[in-house]
């Protein structure tokens, strides 16, 4: 046998190539953990789950998921089936290809799953290019806005605004997870207890769909996470004006800390910067909005007469008047 044959046969040669193959071929996979560590990591904080809520709903320990996070797990789909379950969300917003994938893709993929089977036809048209002509009868001008909803992390004052002003203007308001806990007979924290978070977000879509069926005008408050569910906040801002009251981080804490909740962060010393995680990764949702309403550093008044002000734009009332000297 020449020396030749004796390398390809598994000689120093062909060892160094398969050791450089074996290295090349591991890159991808490299990448792909620390992709799926970066999704778990933002799925978890649009949840507004630490990693010990996490952990404990899961049952997968706290410190696998921290090595899960930083890209150096390699986890068996059955762990992973498990860490999807508990943060309500599906497999494949897991182990997917977001880069890509197009920005709206959950929320295709959510409304495909609810169509109807002509609606199904007629999209499958429509991004095969052959977009149905367009209605002659839908050419109405729009009505006038009488829906107001607000989003933002909790302890930016939501609750608070939308009362206030809902009381000024002679609207109804309405914070969605009130009428949860009233449709279920349940708090809060008894449905994620009992139904953990996919069942709350079921709740939470049923919830804004039997709102949304009343007449007459409104104000809406609603959690933190429901920006997190692509087809539920996509109801709502079809629906709604939306508006995004924020606040500085600190802010929020210590408004959370009056109000006695720090749900889902109790007794975690790294509460704020769990906090400053969840905002940050919610916040390009959030600026989805369609306005804004800043209450850092304001006062209840001033937050209240800017808020009416941004709604009384949207409704399209020139003739309403703001209270308390307020400037529409």
């Amino acid at each position: 046998m020449s020396k030749s044959r004796v390398a390809d046969a598994g000689g120093p040669s062909s060892t160094t190539a398969q050791t450089s193959a074996l290295g090349s071929s591991r890159e991808p996979d490299d990448a792909f953990l620390v992709q799926l560590g970066q999704r778990v990591r933002r799925i978890r904080a649009l949840r507004g789950m630490s990693r010990k809520t996490l952990s404990r709903v899961s049952g997968v320990s706290e410190r696998y998921i921290a090595q899960l996070e930083s890209g150096l797990g390699n986890p068996s789909i059955t762990l992973l089936r498990r860490i999807a379950a508990a943060t309500g969300k599906p497999l494949e917003d897991l182990i997917g290809e977001p880069p890509s994938q197009p920005q709206e893709w959950a929320l295709m993929r959510d409304l495909m799953r609810r169509a109807t089977p002509e609606a199904i036809r007629v999209a499958r048209a429509v991004l095969a290019g052959d977009r149905p002509k367009a209605d002659p009868l839908a050419t109405e001008a729009a009505a006038p806005i009488e829906r107001v909803a607000l989003i933002g992390l909790r302890g930016a004052g939501k609750s608070t605004l939308g009362r206030l002003a809902a009381e000024r203007l002679g609207w109804s308001f309405i914070e969605l997870n009130k009428e949860i806990e009233a449709e279920t007979g349940l708090s809060i924290a008894e449905v994620f207890s009992l139904y953990g978070q996919e069942g709350y977000r079921r709740l939470e879509l049923a919830a804004l769909e039997q709102v949304l069926a009343r007449k007459g005008p409104m104000i809406l408050a609603t959690a933190g996470g429901i920006v997190a569910e692509p087809l539920t906040f996509e109801l709502l801002r079809s629906s709604c004006f939306t508006v995004w009251v924020k606040a500085m981080p600190a802010e929020h804490m210590s408004r959370v800390r009056e109000q006695g909740d720090l749900r889902p962060m109790a007794d975690d010393k790294a509460a704020m910067t769990e906090l400053m995680t969840i905002l940050s990764n919610r916040e390009p949702l959030y600026a989805r909005a369609d306005a804004v309403v800043d209450t850092s550093n304001s006062d209840v008044e001033t937050s209240v007469n800017e808020f009416l002000a941004v709604t009384l734009r949207a409704t399209r009332r020139p003739e309403a008047r703001l209270p308390h000297g307020g400037q529409s």
